[in-house]
């Protein structure tokens, strides 16, 4: 029973709570067994409120036994990113700056889904401040990869990526600048969707008006990943780039049939990335299949020149706001690469950020463009297949150097900066191991498409079910 309760659906689950077939104390006991028994091994839930969460999960019991009306996520145990500010909970933000910080009050995304009736029962690790696609820190320590334990877990979202897989919640929140939904997504055997600057609203942050880091849902299957976005999206006065369309249309099925589609598919971004032979090994079948479900599908590559650019100093900036003065008042509590980030933040001009925006904005209009052509593009979510858990980064990909922790996130980093929808889903296992290791698809639609990304990820899930692999130790 266990088991089939940590591994049904989120739709699934909230059904069954709603229809008193399942209690909220139920759902929750189930996974902080499901925790207990597999998070020693991949430290994926840094921080545990099974007690205060038991008292929520009972009064919500009781609000339903009374007449309430439920929200969407009724009775659903989640543990949020530990980026992500969640009143009376720890956050640290995997730095020992903030190791004992306990917030006074939620951000966005955690009082959306509280408001929506989840329940929360802890937080999920995160690299040092979410930087880098790698899931380690000096307050918790390394996420495992719940496939093959030697392995990374992806990040910055690696916590989030690597509990869903072992069935410890049923739905995450995570956060996505150079990849951090995306990445550990591939890694880990799940759905991470990067949505349209404003399609989730952001608050507080420091740069309000940056599209660069966006928040957005995590789950095991793309509709889950849609049920959360429908409670994440919508309007709010304090994001100033909030887009209007309500979250309730993301609430909808998503069958749709996909024949006569445009899909572009671009295995190394027209040669500009090197990715690794067991990745295209895996994609270049998993691409066969759009061909299977009615598409037309030509390999093409939007011209994405300015991008590297344009996100690196964006991204610089972003660090340089966010962390300066800490990393003055403390600098031996940042990582290197991360203080070299916020020292390339510190040193740039107004010209520089004046020739990022101009970049980004045409690159922009050449992504418009090429999606005049194409509904959809297909591409390499990772670079290479989850690494050794050992490794800071990757050394090399293909052959190729890579000079720092941002090079071998190009296949995301170099997408986030064209402003598109962006989906990660499984799509297969490499052929290495007893059983391999995961690989995802990153679907990228046009400017705020957000919902047909959506749809076509379903498409291709329902087609090829990669998902419903479980890690061994599941």
């Amino acid at each position: 029973m266990s088991e089939e309760i940590c591994f049904a659906p989120a739709r699934e689950l909230a059904r069954r709570i709603r229809a008193r077939e399942l209690s909220a104390r139920e759902v929750l006991q189930a996974h902080l067994d499901r925790i207990e028994r597999t998070n020693p091994q991949v430290n994926a839930i840094v921080t545990l409120v099974a007690e205060r969460a038991t008292e929520h999960a009972r009064d919500a019991d009781e609000r339903l036994a009374g007449g309430a009306p439920p929200g969407p996520l009724h009775g659903l145990p989640v543990a949020h990113k530990d980026t992500h500010a969640t009143a009376g909970v720890r956050t640290t933000s995997g730095s020992p700056i903030f190791a004992d910080h306990v917030p006074d009050r939620d951000e966005l995304v955690v009082e959306r889904m509280r408001a929506a009736g989840a329940i929360t029962l802890g937080k999920t690790n995160v690299p040092e401040f979410a930087a880098g696609s790698h899931t380690f820190n000096p307050v918790f320590g390394l996420t495992r990869n719940p496939y093959d334990l030697s392995r990374a877990a992806g990040g910055s979202s690696g916590g989030a990526a690597a509990a869903l897989a072992c069935g410890m919640h049923p739905l995450a929140d995570g956060s996505d600048m150079g990849g951090s939904l995306r990445n550990p997504a591939s890694f880990c055997n799940v759905v991470g969707f990067r949505p349209s600057p404003g399609r989730v609203p952001s608050w507080p942050v420091p740069a309000g008006w940056s599209t660069m880091s966006v928040q957005g849902p995590m789950a095991r299957e793309v509709a889950d990943a849609a049920l959360l976005l429908s409670v994440l999206a919508g309007p709010d006065p304090r994001s100033p780039i909030a887009l209007d369309t309500p979250g309730a249309a993301f609430a909808g099925p998503l069958d749709r049939d996909p024949a006569g589609l445009r899909v572009a598919w671009s295995p190394d971004l027209g040669g500009t990335v090197p990715v690794d032979p067991a990745v295209t090994a895996v994609l270049e079948p998993a691409v066969k299949v759009f061909e299977e479900l009615g598409c037309a599908v030509e390999e093409a590559c939007p011209d994405l020149s300015g991008a590297d650019e344009a996100f690196r100093t964006l991204r610089a900036w972003h660090w340089d706001i966010a962390l300066r003065p800490l990393l003055d008042e403390r600098p031996a509590d940042f990582k290197p690469s991360l203080a070299a980030n916020i020292e390339a933040g510190r040193s740039l001009t107004g010209a520089d950020l004046g020739r990022a925006e101009m970049l980004h904005t045409a690159l922009f209009h050449r992504v418009r463009e090429f999606f005049e052509r194409y509904d959809a593009l297909l591409l390499p979510v990772s670079q290479v297949p989850p690494f050794d858990a050992g490794l800071e980064y990757p050394d090399e990909v293909a052959g190729r150097p890579m000079p720092d922790y941002l090079e071998w996130m190009r296949s995301c980093f170099l997408v986030s900066a064209t402003g598109c929808p962006a989906l990660s889903v499984p799509a297969g296992f490499t052929s290495a191991g007893p059983g391999g290791l995961p690989v995802g698809l990153q679907i990228v639609g046009p400017h705020r498409a957000d919902l047909d990304v959506l749809r076509l990820g379903h498409a291709f899930e329902q087609a090829t079910r990669h998902a419903a692999r479980r890690p061994p130790l599941a």
